[in-house]
């Protein structure tokens, strides 16, 4: 019988500096993309891939962050008495239960490897889902809800993957293909930030994963790279070299970079776009820009 996947870590011990000033009194996951803040969407799509418990590896300065998470009593009595229940119920969404959210502290900045393991307690001997928050995808279903079902069939680890320019490749963890059944692919290696020109594909490790809990010992016997930071990649890759199986999985939908400035601006654009309740005013103002700087040419 295949393990349900019931749990997610969320690293989010980054200190944001691509946003400063913003993320001086702010966290990165907090900055509001339209009207959720980043760290809510990943929280959507966990829950709708049937994610349980839920486990944050934070630091210093994300004290923001446990407090979204959180009720707010106070707020939720002026809206009911208020009789504003729509937004009651979108605040809802916001609230934890008890017991199903979790917040570790990474003390050192050493990588996204070392962000993950420092939940190994939390995971236990089970089969978890890694999420970053910065990428965020629009999906008819999930990306992880995809994950989630093509892993039922597979097992082993899994990355979300996309193609990307091969110009672009040295900014990404690529997958050695061995074989490409279309939507899935088998891998025979992972190489992190390849040197231009060195890359094995154009495939690129996007920042969802389901992996085994293997992975985490992994993680406790490789060395730092050269720069000081273990890399998840790399423990990962251990699974290939000892012969358990890693896929790649090409989702359907469109990523969105928002931890650089550019990728962020362009998803608020397009869920900006996406919602009904701003589509034609936030179109027509868009269309408006390009009209005056047309004539301004």
């Amino acid at each position: 019988m295949k393990t349900r996947i019931s749990k997610a870590i969320f690293p989010v011990a980054g200190m944001g500096t691509r946003f400063l000033p913003a993320t001086k009194s702010v966290p990165k996951e907090i900055m509001t993309l339209v009207d959720r803040p980043l760290i809510q969407y990943a929280i959507d799509e966990a829950r709708a891939a049937g994610i349980k418990e839920f486990i944050f590896v934070t630091t210093r300065g994300k004290s923001a962050l446990e407090d979204y998470f959180d009720q707010a009593p106070e707020l939720e009595s002026a809206l009911r008495k208020a009789g504003k229940d729509d937004l009651l119920e979108i605040l809802k969404t916001t609230n934890m239960d008890s017991g199903a959210i979790a917040y570790i502290r990474q003390q050192r900045a050493l990588g996204l490897g070392h962000a993950v393991w420092c939940a190994h307690r939390l995971i236990g001997n089970e089969p978890f889902a890694v999420m970053l928050p910065d990428d965020v995808i629009a999906a008819e279903t999930p990306c992880l809800q995809q994950m989630v079902e093509a892993h039922a069939e597979t097992g082993g680890c899994m990355v979300a993957a996309m193609e990307v320019p091969p110009s672009k490749a040295s900014s990404y963890g690529i997958l050695d293909i061995k074989d490409d059944m279309g939507s899935m692919v088998s891998v025979k290696g992972m190489v992190e930030k390849p040197p231009a020109g060195t890359a094995p594909s154009n495939l690129a490790v996007i920042g969802r994963y389901i992996l085994t809990p293997r992975v985490m010992n992994n993680l406790n016997q490789i060395k730092p790279s050269a720069g000081g930071e273990i890399q998840l990649t790399d423990a990962i890759a251990m699974e290939v070299t000892e012969g358990r199986p890693v896929y790649g999985y090409r989702f359907r939908g469109e990523r969105f970079d928002c931890g650089s400035k550019a990728g962020f601006l362009q998803a608020t654009v397009a869920f900006g776009l996406a919602r009904p309740d701003l589509r034609d005013e936030f179109s027509g103002y868009l269309q408006q820009l390009l009209s005056m700087r047309d004539a301004a040419q």
